[in-house]
């Protein structure tokens, strides 16, 4: 049986600081390929990594905002780290899910509901490492934003009501 090589691919890519420029021609591509596969999977699924869509309220409008994300899978929880492809300011989507207390999760058609925790302090430390080694290319975005400290949360789901 023939192994994916898309994963380790895309690891390896992703610690090259150039493909963090390439944001402007894959986002685009990401919600293409959203539309045409009806929100099952993105590009990122695509490329064999674990892939999310938040809604989460805007913070100023309350208007429910929708992002594709990676995201490291931790057990049953799910880490996001805010790294905005190395660049020097915080993500949007990450000060809407800080000022939130729930989202709305979507991976793979499977949509339910999360609750949310802004990591600090030890662990954030400990949850930062884990994410590396998940996905080497969260430090070479680290040292591209020049050392601001992205924003790390837990998502957990929440019981069905």
């Amino acid at each position: 049986m023939l192994k994916n090589p898309l994963p380790a691919f895309s690891r390896r890519l992703a610690t090259f600081p150039l493909v963090m420029r390439f944001d402007p021609l894959i986002i685009p591509l990401e919600r293409a390929v959203r539309r045409i596969s009806n929100d099952r999977f993105g590009v990122l699924d695509i490329a064999g990594q674990p892939s999310i869509q938040i809604t989460v309220p805007g913070r100023k409008s309350g208007i429910p905002r929708t992002t594709s994300l990676l995201y490291v899978p931790e057990g049953d929880d799910i880490l996001l780290v805010g790294s905005n492809w190395g660049r020097p300011k915080h993500p949007v989507w990450s000060a809407n899910l800080a000022a939130a207390e729930t989202a709305t999760v979507q991976i793979r058609g499977e949509e339910f509901e999360t609750s949310i925790e802004t990591l600090t302090g030890a662990e954030r430390d400990k949850a930062w490492q884990y994410a590396i080694e998940v996905w080497p290319g969260y430090q070479m975005e680290y040292e591209l934003a020049e050392g601001r400290e992205f924003r790390l949360f837990r998502l957990r789901r929440l019981p069905r009501s």
